[in-house]
């Protein structure tokens, strides 16, 4: 080789088979270059927490809802055939179909029934509002909504009044056209007025004066009625026809009287001042029919309950004395029961009038005073009421007996030594006792926990506990 031949050789070509892998090698490596630049500009979304992001999302879309509500506007949604997202607030015409997105979380709707609404459209035209209505927009329409139920019902009422009116007349063209008929309209007063002029008067008959006490019963139920019987001397008059020769006359006037008393304090005064009490012990006293005695005995039960005063002057009078002799009559069983039940009432009454004071200081002190006046239990001792009311319990009827197992025990204080030497007494009891409890299982086995029997054998049981 010569020295001046020049060392350097040109380049020889690779085989085009090796050439491929090259190019593949540099495509890869150029797309990984470029995958990691990309990934450090956006490093902060690729590390962003996909959680995170949804809650943002959901805060977001609240927040715009809380807007929209607070506008306070109320808009209509118009559906189509398509899929739409529904607002918060908007409301969604009847028909219409309504979903929930599951990949957006939104509520959308669209018409139900394409077919059949584009059929009932075919040649229509659809008239839809499209205005908002505020909140205030709502009240003022509420508002007049009220206004007019107001004036309709102001509207009925009138017409009702107008069809009163036709169909009633007022009370005084009535009078008029009455007056015109001979036909006179009384108020209570005057029913009563005439009542008592019929039955005072000389030229009336036995049945009409029967008739008009029978009828003055009726209107003296009502307290105001009998104390206008006052007003005019009515019930003076009444109280004198118990001087009447007549039976009936003294049955029915002791018929009003009772009806009169009962719970009226200001007619029960009024009478004990017009001598009622002593006539009413007069007809007890003596021989009269029995249905005479019965409502005599009512009218003096009426007068005496809740009234002190004259619970004292009827124990002053001998009360106790005519009402012993009452009970002992023969055939006379029925004012028997009636006697003990007023016993039993007048001992109870006295009982709960002091307690009551004591505990509430209510009770004036006049009445309280009136109270302590009234000294019965003395007396049911002394007249030998202890030994009557034990009798009473050989009745066959079991009201009968509960009435006087309730007085013995109210008398059981004041005459235990005596209720305890009685003997007939003792076998009386054991005697109701084995038949009450009989009675008393049978209630059981019916199923009735507290029934009646159960609760005469517990008074019969108590009695005889308290004897031992």
């Amino acid at each position: 080789m010569n020295s001046g031949t020049s060392l350097t050789t040109a380049p020889q070509s690779l085989p085009s088979s090796r050439m491929a892998p090259l190019g593949m090698l540099l495509g890869l490596l150029m797309a990984a270059c470029f995958t990691f630049r990309l990934s450090h500009q956006n490093l902060e979304f690729a590390l962003t927490n996909p959680e995170k992001s949804s809650t943002k999302e959901t805060e977001r879309k609240e927040t715009k809802a809380e807007e929209e509500l607070d506008a306070e506007v109320l808009e209509v949604f118009h559906p189509t055939h398509e899929w739409q997202a529904l607002r918060p607030g908007q409301a969604v015409p009847a028909g219409s179909h309504v979903r929930l997105n599951l990949q957006t979380g939104e509520r959308e709707a669209k018409l139900q029934y394409e077919d059949k609404f584009r059929n009932n459209l075919k040649g229509k035209r659809l008239d839809i509002n499209t205005n908002t209505y505020t909140s205030q927009d709502l009240k003022s329409a509420l508002a007049k909504f009220k206004e007019g139920a107001e004036m309709e019902s102001s509207k009925e009422d009138k017409a009702r009044q107008a069809e009163v009116k036709r169909l009633f007349r007022p009370i005084e063209e009535l009078k008029k056209d009455f007056d015109e008929l001979n036909v006179v309209i009384e108020t209570d007063m005057q029913i009563m007025v005439r009542l008592i002029n019929k039955f005072n008067s000389s030229s009336s008959s036995l049945e009409e004066k029967i008739a008009a006490l029978f009828d003055l019963e009726y209107y003296v139920h009502q307290m105001d009625n009998a104390q206008d019987l006052l007003s005019f001397g009515g019930l003076q008059v009444v109280i004198n026809g118990l001087n009447s020769t007549e039976p009936l006359v003294k049955e029915y006037a002791a018929f009003v009287l009772g009806a009169a008393f009962s719970s009226n304090p200001k007619v029960q005064v009024e009478a004990i001042e017009g001598g009622a009490l002593q006539k009413l012990l007069v007809i007890l006293a003596t021989e009269q029919p029995l249905t005479a005695k019965k409502k005599v005995l009512f009218a003096l039960c009426s007068l005496l309950r809740h009234f002190p005063y004259a619970q004292r002057q009827f124990l002053k009078l001998g009360g106790l004395q005519v009402l012993r002799s009452l009970v002992q009559e023969k055939g006379t069983e029925v004012l028997a029961v009636r006697v003990v039940t007023l016993l039993y009432d007048l001992v109870t009454e006295k009982m709960f009038a002091e307690e009551e004071a004591e505990l509430t200081q209510e009770m004036s002190p006049e009445k309280l005073q009136q109270y302590r006046q009234v000294h019965l239990l003395p007396g049911l001792w002394e007249q030998g009421w202890c030994e009557i009311t034990a009798h009473l319990l050989a009745l066959p009827e079991h009201d009968a007996r509960e009435k006087v197992l309730q007085t013995l025990g109210v008398l059981l204080t004041t005459c235990r030594d005596r209720y305890r030497q009685d003997p007939q007494l003792g076998r009386t009891l054991a005697s109701l006792q084995a038949e009450y409890q009989a009675l008393a299982s049978l209630e059981l086995q019916d199923g009735e926990d507290e029934g009646y029997f159960q609760e005469l054998l517990g008074s019969v049981n108590s009695l005889l506990k308290e004897l031992r």
